[in-house]
């Protein structure tokens, strides 16, 4: 009876790791092309608020093609392990955690439209307030570190290498359209966005921009 529970207990247990492995592989997928979506974004902005049409219709197909392509792409790769230890979780929670409370920082002194990229795209929804405040004060882009939190959680709580992967992918196409869409916004906002840039970081607030 307690060595049937006891490996009850364990196909339980490998099950569930299996269920988060794959949770955290899907998650690692869709963040990873979070900054190739806003490099559709950006570089475009005057042509996209030009179309008559809502641009969505065109980027969020896209954007759902690029998780598709990534995923076949890294599917061969997602059960190998860097190691196994329910331990990593510990972190792991601790980042899922820092970056809940870094989307939420970031929606105070932010609309919902800037969030969702309405006025990059869309003409009738153009906003010329430059954001500062609040979580801003310290980071330009907090959203941006709450994803690389969120990805990291995942990477470190799974030990998946298809997560590390993707990660690095994240943050060298992250680091490229970060500077595009600041190059974006000091076309919008002029010398306030400089002088913004000059005094606080882009993503981690200990590291200054050059």
């Amino acid at each position: 009876m307690l060595v049937g529970l006891c490996r009850l207990s364990s196909r339980l247990q490998f099950q569930f790791m299996l269920l988060l492995r794959t949770l955290g592989w899907l998650m690692c997928v869709i963040y990873s092309t979070i900054p190739a979506y806003w490099l559709l974004i950006h570089p475009f902005a005057d042509y996209w608020r030009s179309r008559v049409r809502s641009p969505f219709r065109i980027l969020l197909p896209v954007w759902i093609c690029m998780w598709i392509a990534i995923g076949f792409a890294s599917a061969p790769w997602r059960h190998e392990t860097v190691y196994e230890t329910p331990l990593s979780w510990i972190p792991a929670v601790a980042l899922l955690a820092a970056g809940l409370w870094l989307y939420k920082r970031s929606a105070s002194h932010f609309s919902a439209r800037q969030l969702g990229g309405l006025p990059e795209i869309l003409p009738g929804h153009r906003e010329h307030k430059l954001a500062t405040g609040g979580i801003r004060g310290q980071v330009r882009h907090p959203v941006y570190l709450a994803h690389l939190c969120e990805m990291l959680a995942w990477s470190i709580g799974t030990g998946l290498t298809v997560c590390f992967a993707l990660t690095l992918l994240a943050i060298a196409t992250g680091a490229l359209m970060i500077r595009v869409e600041d190059a974006e916004l000091e076309r919008r906002f002029g010398d306030a966005y400089r002088e913004y840039r000059r005094s606080v970081p882009a993503v981690l607030p200990l590291v200054l921009p050059k």
